[in-house]
């Protein structure tokens, strides 16, 4: 991809409403963890939407709901990196995602009463029963908060992710080879540009429309070149064709020259990944009864990923 496409993206799109606010966020906490010389990893999550209007009613989405990029967070955190956790907004976080809505309301009860009998202003309090699983969790979100460690950023549509994405990248350069990029969002591989969708909501009445979709500039090629080309950058490759899945892995790592594709298949992305370099491969996996006892993939991932961080980091060349 020439120069000319992506930086004709950002020219046609504005940045998202809040993005100066954002920028500012990343700014200063990029700035306090780079002073105290931490490793710092860019988590992204979720998928992005694709809007069909300006003002926006109707987008084309992708299943996404941040199951990885959550998880591999708190990994990254009990590794002690400080984590931009970069995501679809209202897709799955990382502490909160143990809980859903009604799993959550179950663990917790009302009591209306006072030790003497009299009405009082009602506390709510964890069950006994519940607290084993809701304390440990709670007590690693406290040190994350309370430590600085964990920055939220949200996006919607890949626009809005797009703008994110050079911002914290501009802010990680300063890193170095401390900073990592864990790239495990869903971006969405089409849109419809700026000046060919319509102002308003589109009208049945006017019949199905005829939509146009473009390519996404691929921002891997000026991300790794331009932007952080000290980092350690991983992506992601999600596929439903096995035969394709190593090679088109392997393509991508030889046109934009990051260092390790972690591959999976659409099927069993929850129990088999496999970490792919220019060279060679492996695979990670986990067994059914490894995964019924609440074993997550994440954990693994996260671990070999840090190990080839170090090891980069030191010097010593992928295998």
């Amino acid at each position: 991809m020439s120069s000319s496409h992506w930086e004709e993206f950002y020219a046609n799109h504005l940045p998202p409403a809040d993005f100066e606010d954002n920028r500012s966020l990343l700014k200063e906490f990029c700035e306090r963890h780079n002073e105290d010389q931490n490793s710092i990893v860019l988590v992204t999550s979720g998928g992005t939407t694709v809007p069909l209007e300006h003002n926006t009613v109707r987008f084309v989405d992708n299943f996404s709901a941040g199951t990885r990029g959550s998880a591999s967070t708190e990994y990254f955190l009990d590794h002690g990196y400080a984590v931009i956790f970069m995501h679809r907004l209202k897709s799955m976080e990382p502490f909160t995602r143990h809980f859903t809505g009604q799993q959550f309301f179950d663990m917790l009860d009302v009591a209306e009463t006072m030790e003497n009998g009299e009405s009082g202003t009602p506390s709510i309090f964890v069950k006994p029963d519940s607290v084993d699983v809701l304390a440990p969790i709670l007590a690693k979100y406290k040190i994350a908060q309370e430590a600085n460690k964990i920055l939220y950023i949200n996006f919607t549509s890949v626009v809005d992710y797009m703008w994110l994405l050079r911002a914290a990248c501009e802010c990680l350069a300063a890193f170095d080879k401390r900073a990592l990029l864990y790239l495990a969002a869903a971006v969405s591989d089409f849109y419809i540009p700026s000046d060919k969708m319509p102002t308003h909501k589109m009208q049945s009445g006017h019949g199905a429309p005829t939509i146009s979709l473009q390519l996404v500039p691929k921002m891997l090629a000026p991300l790794v070149s331009l932007w952080v080309p000290d980092a350690f950058v991983v992506s992601f490759k999600l596929e439903t064709d096995e035969n394709l899945l190593i090679v088109k892995s392997r393509d991508s790592l030889n046109k934009y020259k990051h260092k390790l594709v972690i591959a999976n298949m659409l099927q069993t992305r929850k129990s088999r990944v496999i970490f792919v370099t220019p060279t060679t491969s492996y695979e990670i996996n986990l067994t059914k009864d490894q995964l019924l006892a609440g074993m997550e993939i994440e954990e693994h991932i996260v671990a070999d990923v840090v190990q080839c961080h170090e090891d980069f980091m030191a010097a010593i060349p992928l295998q």
